[in-house]
């Protein structure tokens, strides 16, 4: 089993740490470094998340997640890897970024 980080989480990654930044380089490599190794933690005990509650509303359970501090990670297990798909901040709308994102 392996953790496979997609562009899409790369890119969130990379957001978050840019805002950080305006504020605390420090910090920034900080969160940086917390959120990374807090995904590929998943490689221990990767089926920790929970179901991605507005999909499980849907009948949809291949996507799973965990919270660290103020982000959601969403990630799915499959063929022996797991990808993390997503980090969005938990006070936005999941479902409005999901549509965004399928259909875009």
């Amino acid at each position: 089993m392996k953790v496979v980080w997609t562009q899409s989480a790369k890119s969130d990654l990379i957001d978050i740490v840019e805002y950080i930044k305006l504020d605390s380089l420090e910090n920034a490599k900080s969160i940086f470094q917390q959120i990374k190794d807090f995904g590929n933690d998943l490689i221990s005990s990767p089926e920790k998340g929970r179901f991605v509650p507005e999909l499980q509303d849907l009948g949809i359970v291949k996507y799973r997640e965990l919270i660290f501090k103020r982000w959601r990670m969403i990630y799915k297990i499959a063929e022996n890897k797991i990808s993390i798909l997503m980090i969005v901040d938990s006070s936005r709308n999941l479902e409005d970024l999901l549509f965004k994102r399928l259909i875009t």
